[in-house]
C-alpha cells in the first residue's frame, strides 16, 4: 500500500489485480463466518444444554466461560467482517478507477498517440497550416498544460491531435490521483483493524469496534450503503434481501447492522442476528461517556443484552435498537414471522430507551405472549413492544399541561414509523392469514389511534386494543378500521389517565384558578399574610371549579383530552373488565398506579387475561364491563 506521499503509476494501476484483494476478503469472511458458526454453537447448544443439565458452582463457571467466549466469537465475528468489506470496497473502487484507465489508454493506442510513465501524452503531426498547408507539428500533452498550442494569432490553427492528447493526459492523471487517494484511505482503515493482545473483549474493546465500523463506513461510502432500499416498501426491501448472495447479505450485516436490523421488511431471524451485533457496538460507543443521557441509555441496553442472553422463553427476538431521539427498541417474544398471532404494543407517556423500559415494558410483552399461549396452547404467538418513535416525556403530576404541549405532533410521527414496521410484518409474516393486534397505551393509543386513521388503516390489523387511553383523535370506533366489534378498551375506574379534562375543560380550569387566586388573595390582604395565602388558596380552588364547570357545560360528556374516551358508550367499543387499581395517592402505591397494571396478571390478573385472549384470537371469550 502507498502512503499519501507515495506515488502511484498508471502502470501499477492498470496491473493491479482487484481479484486478489477479493480473494482475501473471501478469506476474511470465511474466518468470520467460522467465528459466528461458533458463537451460535455456544449460545443455541452449548450452554443450553448445560442450564439444563447441569448445577452447581463448577456449572456456574462454566456458564460464565462460555459466555465469554462466544462474546470473544462474536468480536472475531465482527472485526473479520469489517476487514472484509474493506477489502471488497477497496476493489470495487480501485476497479472504477482501473476502467477509467483502461479507457483512456485504449484511446491513445487507437490514435497511435505515446502515453509515458509520468502521464504526459505525446501527438503527431496533424492538422495543416493556414498559410503554407503543411501538416502542424506534434507535441506533449502534460496535465495544466496545452503545448504544442502556438500563440493564436489569427493566421496559425492548433494541431487537432493536441485537444485529444490532452484530454487522454487529464483523463489518465486523474484516475491514478483517485487511487491514490482511495489507497491510502483504506490502508489507515485496514491499519485500525486489530484485535487487542489475548483478545480478552473488554468493554472496551467494544468501543473501539463501534469506531472501527463507523471508519470502514466512512472508507466504503457509497459502496453497500447507497444499495439499501430505504424509499422502497417494506415487502420490496424483503425482495431485495432475498436476491442477495450469501456474500452481500453477511458484508451488510457486518458493516451495516444498524441499517439491517432496523430495515421493515426484513425477516425477523435477520433483524435479530443485526440487531444482537449493533447493541454491543451501541454499548461500545456509550461506554465511559459521562453525561446523563448516556448512562440512562446504556443501563437500558445492558439489561437488554442481559435478557437476550439469558435464553428465557419464549425466545426473544431483537427486531430494532438504535439511539435517535429518545431511543429505539422493538422486541418480540416469539417469532412475528411463523406466529399464527402477532400483537405489537405501543407504549405511551415518559417511555424511553432507559433500564425502566427493558425491565417494565419488555415486561408486558412477556406476559401477553405468556397468557396468549395459555389461552390457546395450540396456537403460535409473537408479542412486541415496539418503541419505534419519540414518546412525550412529562410528569403524571403535570399531566395536562405537558400533554397540551405534546399534543398531536409526537403521535402523527410515531403512527407512520408505526404503519410501516406492521407493513413489514405482513410482508415476512408466513401465514395465509394471521391474526394481527396493535396494542396502544397511555399516549401509544393516541399513536396506534392516528395509525389506524392514516391511509388504508394499520397493515394487517384484525383488532385494536386501548389501554389507558386519554383519548385516540376519534369520535368513533369506526373509524379506526377494523369495525367498532374489533376494537377493545380497557379503563381502570382509578386511572386519571382515562379520565382527563377536554382541552376546553382544562382551559376553564387553568382560567379560573389564576382569576380566583388573584382576586381571593387581594381580598384577604386585610387579614395579613396569612390571609392573603389562605384567600388565595381557597380562591383558587373555587375558581378552577367554577372555570371548570363553565365549560363543562358547554362540551360532551364523553369528551376527554384527544377526542371521545374510548371507555365511552359513545365511543361504541367494546370495554372489557379490568381492576378499579389503587386509588390515585393511596398509601403504599406508586401514584397513580392503576394506569400502569393492565398488562401484569400478578396486579390486574383480569385485564391481562382479557389482552391475552383477545391476541390469541378468543375475543369472544372475553369478560366485559359496561361502557361510561
Amino acid at each position: 500500500m502507498t502512503g499519501p506521499s507515495s506515488t502511484l503509476t498508471w502502470a501499477q494501476l492498470r496491473d493491479l489485480k482487484c481479484a486478489e484483494l477479493e480473494e482475501a476478503a473471501d478469506g476474511w469472511g470465511k474466518a468470520s463466518n467460522r467465528a459466528d458458526a461458533g458463537r451460535d454453537r455456544i449460545e443455541k447448544q452449548l450452554l443450553t444444554g448445560l442450564r439444563e443439565t447441569q448445577q452447581g458452582a463448577a456449572a456456574d463457571a462454566a456458564v460464565r466461560r462460555l459466555r465469554q467466549m462466544g462474546r470473544n466469537l462474536q468480536y472475531v465475528y465482527t472485526e473479520c467482517g469489517l476487514v472484509r468489506t474493506a477489502l471488497n470496497s477497496l476493489a470495487h473502487e480501485m476497479r472504477a478507477q482501473q476502467k477509467v484507465l483502461r479507457n483512456a489508454l485504449d484511446d491513445a493506442e487507437s490514435l497511435k498517440f505515446t502515453v509515458h510513465a509520468d502521464g504526459s501524452v505525446t501527438y503527431p503531426e496533424g492538422g495543416e497550416g493556414l498559410i503554407d498547408g503543411k501538416p502542424l507539428p506534434g507535441g506533449t500533452a502534460r496535465v495544466n498544460t496545452m503545448p504544442g498550442l502556438l500563440p493564436p494569432s489569427g493566421l496559425v490553427a492548433p494541431n487537432p491531435n493536441a485537444t485529444k492528447a490532452q484530454d487522454i493526459a487529464d483523463r489518465v492523471t486523474k484516475a491514478v490521483r483517485t487511487a491514490a487517494e482511495i489507497d491510502w484511505r483504506f490502508t489507515r482503515v485496514l491499519r485500525r483493524l486489530k484485535a487487542e493482545e489475548g483478545l480478552k473483549v473488554p468493554d472496551r474493546t467494544w468501543t473501539d469496534a463501534a469506531g472501527d465500523a463507523a471508519a470502514v463506513r466512512d472508507a466504503a461510502r457509497g459502496y453497500l450503503k447507497s444499495r439499501i432500499p430505504h424509499d422502497a416498501p417494506p415487502a420490496a426491501r424483503g425482495e431485495w434481501w432475498a436476491h442477495l448472495t450469501d456474500e452481500q447479505r453477511e458484508e451488510y450485516l457486518a458493516v451495516y447492522p444498524d441499517q439491517i436490523g432496523n430495515l421493515d421488511g426484513i425477516p425477523a431471524t435477520v433483524r435479530d442476528t443485526a440487531n444482537r451485533d449493533n447493541l454491543q457496538l451501541l454499548i461500545g460507543k456509550l461506554e465511559g461517556r459521562d453525561d446523563e443521557t448516556s448512562h440512562v441509555r446504556l443501563a437500558g441496553l445492558r439489561e437488554i443484552d442481559r435478557q437476550l442472553r439469558s435464553d428465557g422463553r419464549p425466545p426473544m427476538y431483537l427486531l430494532g435498537i438504535g439511539d435517535e431521539g429518545n431511543g429505539r427498541a422493538i422486541v418480540s417474544f416469539g417469532n412475528p414471522d411463523t406466529a399464527r398471532n402477532v400483537a405489537a404494543y405501543v407504549p405511551g407517556l415518559n417511555t424511553a430507551l432507559d433500564e425502566e423500559f427493558a425491565t417494565g415494558d419488555l415486561k408486558r410483552a412477556r406476559d401477553t405472549a405468556i397468557g396468549a399461549k395459555e389461552m390457546d396452547p395450540d396456537t403460535t404467538v409473537a408479542s412486541i413492544v415496539w418503541l419505534g418513535y419519540d414518546a412525550p416525556q412529562a410528569s403524571l403530576d403535570h399531566l395536562t399541561a405537558d400533554l397540551e404541549v405534546a399534543g398531536e405532533s409526537s403521535a402523527r410521527k410515531g403512527a407512520a414509523a408505526y404503519n410501516e414496521f406492521m407493513a413489514g410484518i405482513s410482508a415476512t409474516n408466513e401465514n395465509s392469514d394471521p391474526h394481527v393486534t396493535a396494542i396502544g397505551h397511555s399516549y401509544g393509543s393516541l399513536t396506534v389511534g392516528i395509525a389506524a386513521r392514516q391511509g388504508g388503516g394499520i397493515p394487517g390489523a384484525d383488532d385494536v386494543v386501548l389501554v389507558g387511553s386519554p383519548g385516540v383523535g376519534a369520535h368513533s370506533a369506526e373509524e379506526l378500521g377494523v369495525g367498532r366489534d374489533h376494537v377493545f378498551v380497557g379503563a381502570a375506574e382509578n386511572d386519571p389517565v382515562t379520565k382527563l379534562p377536554n382541552s376546553r375543560e382544562a382551559s376553564g380550569l387553568g382560567t379560573g384558578i389564576v382569576g380566583g387566586a388573584s382576586v381571593g388573595f387581594s381580598l384577604g390582604m386585610a387579614g395579613g399574610p396569612v390571609g392573603a395565602v389562605l384567600g388565595g388558596a381557597v380562591g383558587g380552588i373555587a375558581g378552577g371549579s367554577m372555570g371548570y364547570a363553565a365549560q363543562d357545560a358547554q362540551t360532551e360528556e364523553s369528551d376527554v383530552w384527544f377526542g371521545t374516551d374510548p371507555a365511552h358508550r359513545d365511543f361504541g367499543a367494546n370495554r372489557f373488565a379490568v381492576d378499579d387499581g389503587p386509588r390515585l395517592l393511596e398509601r403504599g402505591h406508586r401514584p397513580a398506579e392503576a394506569h400502569s397494571n393492565y398488562f401484569d396478571p400478578a396486579k390486574d390478573q383480569v385485564s391481562a387475561d382479557n389482552i391475552a385472549r383477545i391476541v390469541a384470537d378468543r375475543s369472544g371469550e372475553i369478560e366485559r364491563g359496561r361502557p361510561r
